[in-house]
């Protein structure tokens, strides 16, 4: 069984994921037709390119479908709980960086912190009855958050599409989301919390514990992590 590498299938993290193992001696390309999802690894015998969404990654990597998977930190810790418990991480890749945060209207003006904010949501439901909501696609790590924070009266509403227009929009009166620059919050008058850093995310190799680490998995594993330069992880499947 060869050892299976997911990677992101389109777009930037795709093509800086490329970039980064080929400049350690690994090249990796499509099969044929840039729509086949599979490819080849070149420069490590016994290795398999899968390309997934970087959504998928952290699944595949939990069921032990695939060895090896490039995805954000955000997208393992907010779908796997307990992630350390089923995967590895390998090495920080130096890109696709963003920061996981909570956002409030810029017009809030004595809501600086989450305390200001635990102080918001209790008068928000005194004067209308119902929860304050905040939008977001990343509901375990806010709600772990917040619940550390001592954060009471809010709830989670879905967001599957712009989260930053749900103020603007009426859905939500704050959101948790992903930002990189702040741009986008600027043009939607929303401000970050200056405590309200949720996570800081990065682009990750992650290695699966339960996949089938069988001698041909585990000998085409060094020979990667031989051209990376890292050291071979333990923890992985039986012998670990």
């Amino acid at each position: 069984m060869s050892l299976k590498i997911g990677v992101p299938s389109k777009g930037r993290l795709m093509e800086k994921t490329f970039d980064w193992f080929g400049a350690r001696g690994v090249g990796m390309r499509l099969a044929g037709a840039s729509r086949e999802y599979s490819g080849a690894v070149e420069g490590v015998a016994g290795a398999e390119l899968v390309l997934l969404s970087a959504g998928e990654i952290p699944r595949e990597l939990a069921a032990g479908r695939i060895h090896l998977g490039v995805t954000g930190s955000d997208l393992v810790r907010e779908k796997l709980p307990d992630w350390e418990e089923q995967v590895v991480e390998l090495a920080p890749l130096g890109f696709g960086f963003a920061d996981l945060i909570i956002a409030v209207p810029c017009a809030w003006i004595d809501v600086d912190t989450l305390d200001d904010l635990d102080a918001a949501a209790a008068a928000f439901r005194r004067q209308h009855g119902f929860r304050l909501r905040i939008a977001t696609k990343y509901h375990r790590l806010t709600r772990d958050f917040l619940r550390g924070a001592g954060v009471a009266d809010y709830q989670l509403v879905d967001s599957q599409g712009a989260t930053e227009g749900t103020v603007r929009n009426l859905t939500a009166e704050a959101i948790s989301d992903i930002t990189s620059t702040g741009e986008t919050l600027r043009a939607n008058h929303l401000k970050i919390l200056t405590d309200g850093l949720i996570h800081r995310s990065e682009a990750m190799l992650f290695a699966a514990r339960s996949a089938d680490w069988n001698p041909a998995a585990r000998t085409a594993l060094a020979g990667l992590c031989a051209r990376l330069d890292l050291g071979m992880p333990g923890g992985l499947g039986a012998g670990g």
